[in-house]
């Protein structure tokens, strides 16, 4: 992929419409859907020691739900999404990071109260 044809296509992936739904009306409730996108991209050129010229790239996106916007009676709350499984992982994480530092504080512990002489 040519590097003008790389950011034609990067300008037509990263638009508004990959961060805002279309609102969803019922009942006088709006909602509108919000996500994050983060995108990155690359590219270059070049030329060998014969003369010939290349050039090339690439890119990609990714997007996470955020949350919604709820309009109602002309007032709007922010509703954020919550991602079990990103949820679930941190929790494990520190939990696991918990088991291990509590074996060693507790070693820690005994050694220092062996090493410490009896005060009257």
């Amino acid at each position: 992929m040519k590097v003008a044809e790389l950011v034609t296509t990067v300008r037509d992936a990263i638009t508004v419409s990959r961060v805002f739904a279309e609102p969803y009306e019922q009942d006088g409730v709006t909602v509108i859907a919000a996500a994050t996108v983060v995108g990155g991209a690359g590219g270059g050129g070049g030329h060998d020691e014969r003369g010939q010229e290349g050039e090339g790239g690439g890119f990609g996106v990714s997007a996470r739900p955020a949350g919604a916007y709820v309009i109602k009676d002309g007032r709007v709350w922010w509703r954020p999404a919550v991602d079990v499984n990103r949820l679930v992982a941190t929790i494990g994480a520190v939990a696991i990071a918990y088991l291990f530092t509590r074996v060693r504080i507790e070693k820690a512990r005994a050694a220092i109260a062996s090493n410490t002489p009896d005060r009257p």
